[in-house]
């Protein structure tokens, strides 16, 4: 700790790098504002009713940013920051893309060769994946689920580690 109580900075990119990480925070706070996460204005006056309104919110931006990642290769933006990190010379200049973003940008297919989605593309396609519980005529007291084959797309996402009903929905 320096002379001022301060703690120093490991080093100026560390510092560019803090700097730009506090853009995916407002991108958090415009993505609420805005139509993507679709949450209504609150006219709260009271404090807890203000945080009971943006807990939903953080939580939404929360789950957005986990299903983002893991879902990385099947999207359109880059899943290998750490390779495009490593093509920039200095922390200041804009990040590029890695090579594997580049190839999916290009060629419009995921290295698993699916087609790139978007998020809500990707959701949307995933939705339409469901169970249902059906009863016989004749016999009520014996519902059944017949179990749901995944399109390979859909296959494709649950495989990702922690992304799907593996349990309920057999994935081949």
């Amino acid at each position: 700790m320096g002379a001022s109580g301060i703690e120093p900075l490991g080093s100026f990119s560390a510092a560019v790098e803090a700097c730009k990480s506090r853009s995916q925070v407002e991108r958090a706070f415009r993505a609420i504002k805005t139509a993507r996460l679709t949450v209504r204005p609150v006219d709260a006056v009271h404090a807890g009713r203000v945080r009971a309104h943006g807990f939903p919110c953080m939580l939404a931006c929360h789950v957005e940013r986990h299903l983002r990642r893991r879902l990385a290769p099947l999207l359109s933006g880059d899943d290998d920051r750490e390779a495009a990190r490593a093509r920039r010379t200095s922390p200041r200049r804009k990040a590029g893309v890695s090579g594997r973003a580049g190839n999916k940008a290009a060629a419009k297919i995921t290295p698993d060769g699916f087609p790139v989605h978007s998020l809500n593309t990707l959701l949307a396609d995933l939705a339409t994946l469901n169970l249902n519980d059906v009863t016989a005529p004749g016999r009520p007291e014996q519902p059944f689920t017949p179990a749901a084959a995944p399109a390979p797309l859909q296959a494709g996402a649950f495989r990702r580690p922690d992304t799907g009903p593996t349990e309920a929905i057999p994935v081949t």
